[in-house]
């Protein structure tokens, strides 16, 4: 019923090899996964913010919600105001903008 002493003791590994030979699969997903997921989430979400702070009045966007519309102002707390239908104006963040559909050019000097 019992484990006798010889039994319960564990095969030495042979050599230092062992143990880094037991951690280079776990270093191969790591890299497999930052590189297929990690980074081009962050390089999608660099993108989008770098979209977010270009936007300026007259942009048309499409809100996360779906609502499409135009900006009429962009309010230094982080929200913008968003016409959607004439007279129509609602209040959103800018994190919340999905896509800028058409730009509007600066304004020459």
């Amino acid at each position: 019923m019992f484990v006798t002493p010889a039994f319960a003791q564990a095969a030495s590994p042979v050599g230092g090899a062992g143990a880094l030979g037991q951690f280079i699969p776990l270093i191969l997903i790591f890299a497999i996964m930052y590189f297929l997921m990690i980074r081009p989430q962050q390089k999608k979400a660099k993108e989008h913010k770098a979209m977010v702070e270009a936007l300026r009045r007259g942009d048309d966007i499409i809100g996360q919600s779906g609502i499409m519309g135009k900006v009429s102002k962009v309010n230094d707390d982080g929200s913008i105001e968003v016409e959607i239908a004439t007279g129509v104006k609602v209040k959103m963040i800018k994190s919340a903008v999905a896509q800028v559909v058409s730009r509007t050019e600066p304004a020459a000097n």
